[in-house]
């Protein structure tokens, strides 16, 4: 258990940044997840922490101690690759107690640590099989094993369950959350998919080009979007972004649509002193576009014409076209949903986030 600060971290090749001023301090026992679009320098920062890549500048401290020149063999980090990386020829007993042999562990300790991880990670069954004999589930378990067994100060996981199929990765997530709360090691974990960072992260850190674009528990970063990519790259569906003109009258602030709806942004207030007529991006999640399958006359109402419907079991996405472009929301009934139709959905106005046209950042505060 450790913590974990990063001051102004970088590194280039050639002349490109992978990572630039990356600074992030880790709490004891803290599940922090990097995440963000392939190529966004995740697991570069990844593999900088653990000396498996060479800094060009900045410092990795665990427990107040500068790392950089630290062997990647002695700064006791279990890392836990996406490849499972298992040895075929050894069991999975042999597998999981492969570090604490190589450091010379007597075999009483071994077995005793070895048992222990195995029953954690309900392995106790599989001890004699190798690895061509198991799931890829029970592949990634053997790998997490095998990182807990040298109980280290610090995990680092890289994309450990991408090659796992959805209902897999469902489950595994649920084992790691598990596992964590058992063995309250510090950790950092690396996914390209929004999905785990909110169901496992107790913060995260959303990534692009290389820079840090916002750090947030999973409500902040969901609720309270920084700017409009931190909002789109968040939630599935991604949220729905509509361009409008922001207006002031006596009563407040409104948006005028391209569609000559006038939208009333009741209760906001803007961060910055916005000019009349100023172009703005409004975000508006899926699930708070409701399909109204009756106009209401008191209602503000977003029209647009079906073209595709995604039935989910519980809930239906209904994919729409309008004159504001192309808008996604959800409803709760099948009936009478043909391609073409006129698809009329309720906006609640609190639920909206205004962005800044040009550089993309969230320019509303709500008070309610």
């Amino acid at each position: 258990m450790s913590t974990v600060t990063l001051k102004d971290l970088s590194k280039k090749y050639a002349d490109v940044s992978a990572v630039s001023d990356f600074n992030l301090s880790i709490q004891n026992c803290e599940f922090v997840v990097l995440v963000g679009p392939s190529g966004c320098g995740k697991s570069t920062t990844l593999r900088m922490i653990a000396g498996l890549e060479a800094i060009t500048s900045g410092t990795v401290e665990i427990d107040g101690k500068i790392i950089n020149n630290v062997h990647p063999k002695d700064r006791d980090i279990a890392m836990v690759f996406q490849n499972y990386a298992l040895y075929p020829h050894m069991n999975v007993y042999k597998n999981i107690s492969f570090g604490l042999r190589a450091r010379k562990f007597s075999k009483s300790e071994i077995e005793i640590q070895t048992l222990k991880a195995a029953e954690i990670l309900g392995l106790t069954d599989l001890l004699k099989r190798k690895p061509g004999e198991l799931s890829g589930g029970q592949k990634q378990r053997v790998a997490m094993g095998r990182a807990i067994v040298r109980e280290p100060k610090l995990f680092l996981f890289d994309e450990p369950l991408s090659n796992l199929d959805a209902k897999l990765r469902h489950k595994m997530r649920g084992e790691m959350k598990k596992l964590h709360q058992k063995v309250q090691t510090t950790t950092i974990y690396v996914t390209h998919d929004q999905i785990e960072a909110m169901t496992l992260a107790d913060r995260i850190v959303i990534m692009r080009n290389g820079l840090i674009e916002q750090i947030g528990n999973p409500y902040e970063v969901y609720h309270k979007p920084v700017n409009k990519f931190v909002a789109g790259f968040i939630g599935t569906p991604a949220m729905n972004f509509i361009e409008c003109e922001l207006r002031k009258s006596s009563e407040g602030l409104y948006c005028d649509l391209k569609d000559d709806l006038r939208l009333h942004l009741k209760g906001f207030k803007l961060d910055q002193e916005m000019s009349d007529g100023r172009k703005v991006i409004l975000g508006i999640r899926p699930e708070d576009l409701v399909h109204a399958p009756v106009k209401k006359n008191k209602s503000l109402i977003l029209s647009a014409q079906l073209e595709v419907v995604e039935p989910l079991g519980a809930e239906t996405l209904l994919i729409c076209k309008g004159d504001y472009g192309e808008i996604t929301g959800k409803t709760n009934q099948m009936e009478n949903l043909k391609w073409g139709k006129l698809i009329h959905f309720e906006v609640d106005p609190s639920k909206i986030h205004v962005f800044d046209y040009q550089a993309g950042t969230r320019i509303s505060k709500k008070e309610f």
